[in-house]
């Protein structure tokens, strides 16, 4: 067993991402297995990168205040159900609300949601230090513990979720079920949050527990057994167990990390075999943030290798310009985002893993190109995630042309996309700032207060990008200290400006970059970064002739108006679990798809209408474009034909 020393400075990338993505060193009371692999920048504790006003605090507000809406026993009613856990409720069983669509008592993904919330909850904590987001969650916690209980006495020790152990049974002998250990990841990866980022034991206590029942149901079943078992999709089950073994150092959690491998899809990625074609995608994704975490505790370099060559592979040869990925939830050939551009595009689900991937990649690598990709993919797919009239999220970002969003209800879905949706907009912290051991990069630009204790450093970032190109940093110190910033140079600028107190720095013309200033810095000192942004074209992979207007690194989209767009919720169908999967957008026959802009043309032709809500217009046509996280309940064009 490896010796097993206090979170800290060495360990702040050890879990710094975990399957809703753990930031270690944010507990010095939390302990976790040593470090084995090499990194170059570390995360800082999620509790201290502060986010000030902006679009992102109003959407963490909006999930926030639906988080709180959900009654922890209409949360907990599934799992009581099935245990046959006996709680006296105020008005009787009959009186709790039921959850539809995915929480429904038939579906068997029941009790995923409430994993994410615990998730959620424990950002919401650590992140605002609201002892209200605390208090919900112990409730969650402490009904679990029953549930767990009561599964205990039953027969079934440590067992817990909302179904029963038939669907477990039914995985294993290879029958027809619905994904029971992606279900049981949610929950586990929530329980580990709680522990980690709200100091909870009790939630640990009920992890081992759980993983004490998986252990004896998983240690007897044969080769085969596990490899028909593995074909169904069971989310991050080996991340959950090698987070579990980081902090626990407990052979057994290590032993059903290793069990979850899965050889059919992770053994041609270690060859650098692209057989991503037709593979459902978010069945892949959270295997590698598993890989990601052997390589860390281990130093396995076959995994660390896998994780490069897929993401590079996604990234380069899958990924539209939003930074999204899929067709109907799988992966396309490589190389023919053209063919691709359907109404079904781009699980959100699968945008928040990869870019949970991506930051275990930076504190790695500190390449630049993960904050450029990482950058892209947030503002242009989760923050429009949320619909800012409802607070309701979108399961695709369809880039059919002429479509529009489609929204969940409040609490009749409960898809894989609004779990994670939970957790997107209260953590838009975790990627602002990094660090290594001399200096700080700003890797964001995000109204924001660090706080680096162990440098006596705290740091203010005043902005309104990206309706503004200015970016302000301003420095407090205990006592003058000497150090780099690491400023991003990002792909999308063609220059950069950057002043010290005034004075202008000479800076070289390097997009995709790092900016260093290394200096004295003392209190007050002021660092103004000016960040110009263009217009250019994004095109299709497979097409010159197909390609997206962007702005920055902003994917600028037509507005197309409401023409013929129906359904409630917003457009969705309440009594449907799955209608945003076959929703007819009744494209209008007549709806322009087409510009006639090129590179020489494009800075002439698209003018900027409204600098606050960064609309444009094309003179010529007279069609008018605004960033895509900010188009809600009406159509778009995103892709045009170039004339």
């Amino acid at each position: 067993m490896k010796q097993v020393i206090t979170i800290g400075i060495l360990l702040a990338a050890s879990l710094h991402v975990k399957s809703q993505s753990i930031y270690i060193g944010q507990h010095a009371d939390r302990k976790l297995q040593g470090v084995e692999g090499k990194y170059k920048a570390m995360s800082f504790d999620m509790q201290d990168v502060r986010l000030l006003p902006s679009i992102f605090t109003q959407n963490r507000e909006r999930t926030a205040k639906w988080i709180m809406s959900l009654d922890v026993n209409s949360l907990l009613q599934s799992f009581r159900n099935t245990s046959g856990t006996y709680a006296a409720l105020e008005g009787g069983y009959s009186a709790i609300k039921k959850l539809g669509g995915w929480e429904s008592l038939d579906c068997d993904l029941r009790g995923h949601t409430t994993g994410h919330l615990l998730s959620a909850l424990a950002y919401l904590y650590a992140t605002t230090g609201e002892t209200k987001y605390k208090a919900k969650a112990d409730s969650l916690i402490n009904g679990l513990e029953e549930v767990q209980q009561t599964f205990t006495a039953n027969g079934s020790e440590g067992y817990l979720s909302a179904y029963g152990e038939g669907l477990i049974n039914r995985n294993i002998a290879g029958k027809s079920v619905w994904a029971p250990w992606y279900t049981l990841h949610k929950l586990y990866a929530g329980l580990i949050d709680q522990y980690l980022y709200a100091k909870n034991d009790k939630a640990l206590v009920i992890m081992k527990n759980a993983a004490s029942w998986a252990y004896r149901k998983l240690k007897p079943l044969t080769e085969d057994q596990r490899k028909l078992m593995l074909r169904n999709e069971f989310g991050g089950t080996n991340e959950a167990f090698y987070n579990l073994y980081a902090i626990t150092g407990e052979a057994q959690h290590k032993w059903l990390a290793e069990f979850f491998y899965h050889a059919a899809v992770l053994d041609p990625l270690a060859d650098h075999t692209d057989e991503l074609k037709f593979k459902h995608a978010n069945t892949f994704i959270p295997k590698l943030l598993g890989e990601a975490r052997n390589y860390e505790l281990s130093a396995n370099a076959r995994s660390s290798d896998m994780v490069h060559y897929f993401w590079n592979t996604v990234v380069n040869h899958q990924t539209f310009c939003t930074g999204g990925n899929s067709h109907k939830e799988k992966f396309i050939p490589s190389d023919s985002l053209s063919h691709y551009l359907t109404g079904y595009t781009q699980e959100t689900c699968n945008t928040n893993n990869m870019l949970k991937l991506t930051r275990h990649l930076f504190t790695w690598d500190a390449d630049v190109k993960y904050a450029d990709f990482y950058e892209r993919a947030l503002y242009n797919h989760i923050l429009g995630q949320q619909d800012p009239q409802t607070g309701m999220v979108a399961y695709f970002l369809p880039l059919l042309p002429g479509a529009h969003k489609v929204y969940s209800t409040p609490d009749r879905s409960f898809w894989c996309c609004v779990g994670t949706g939970f957790e997107n907009h209260v953590k838009y912290n975790e990627a602002i700032y990094y660090h290594d051991e001399q200096g700080v990069y700003v890797n964001l630009f995000i109204p924001s207060e660090l706080n680096w204790k162990e440098k006596g450093l705290r740091l203010t970032q005043e902005t309104t990008f990206p309706s503004s190109e200015y970016v302000t940093l301003t420095v407090d110190v205990d006592q003058p200290v000497t150090m780099p910033f690491y400023l991003r140079h990002p792909a999308w600028a063609a220059r950069v400006e950057v002043k010290v107190n005034g004075k202008k720095i000479a800076v070289g013309r390097q997009p995709s970059s790092y900016i260093t200033l290394k200096r004295k810095w003392k209190k007050g000192d002021r660092v103004e970064m000016y960040y110009p942004m263009d217009l250019y074209l994004a095109k299709t992979n497979d097409n010159p002739d197909k390609a997206a207007i962007m702005y920055g690194p902003l994917v600028l989209a037509g507005l197309m108006g409401k023409e013929g767009m129906t359904g409630t919720a917003p457009f969705s169908d309440p009594h449907l679990h799955n209608d945003y999967y076959t929703y007819d957008y009744h494209v209008p026959a007549d709806l322009k798809t087409s510009l006639q802009v090129n590179e020489r043309n494009l800075p002439d032709r698209i003018k900027k209408y409204d600098q606050e809500k960064l609309i444009f217009i094309d003179k010529l046509d007279g069609v008018k474009l605004a960033p895509i996280h900010s188009i809600h309940q009406q159509r778009y064009v995103v892709y045009w034909d170039l004339k």
